[in-house]
């Protein structure tokens, strides 16, 4: 359910991606909120400026609280977004083990005003193809299961 709370970290989450447009990167923010709700940290979209197609809000907050947060404090933080995490970012974010997700635009939305946001071809994969010898580093790394 979302709350007043919620909205209003939502309605900053929109502020940070139209002051990106400022800097003349893509208009995509995000912020992550604590247990509290306080703002632990904020992020935008700096694809262009880095050249780095990984650089989406979402995914850097992810890769911060993995990297400055213990596990049970991320656990229980909310992360609020001007768009719908994308794939990469829901990766990301499931990895990091952050508590929840907020989004002011979903995809369906996003593609709906930008079509070149959704254009993107999947990419055929074959496998598993060597799922025994593929193993062994797995198992000298972990160990026997």
């Amino acid at each position: 359910m979302i709350t007043d709370a919620d909205r209003a970290l939502l309605r900053r989450a929109l502020a940070i991606a139209a002051h990106a447009i400022t800097l003349g990167d893509a208009p995509y923010g995000s912020l992550l909120a604590g247990p509290d709700g306080g703002i632990l940290a904020e992020a935008h979209n700096t694809v262009r400026r880095d050249d780095d197609i990984t650089a989406h809000p979402e995914l850097k907050l992810a890769r911060w609280a993995a990297r400055e947060l213990a596990p049970g404090t991320a656990a229980r933080t909310t992360m609020y977004t001007s768009c719908q995490p994308c794939g990469m970012c829901e990766g990301g974010i499931l990895r990091s083990g952050l508590g929840r997700v907020v989004y002011a635009l979903s995809t369906a939305q996003l593609v709906e005003l930008n079509p070149d946001s959704g254009a993107w071809t999947p990419v055929p994969t074959d496998g598993p193809a060597l799922p025994d010898e593929a193993r062994a580093p797995i198992t000298a790394y972990y160990g026997p299961r």
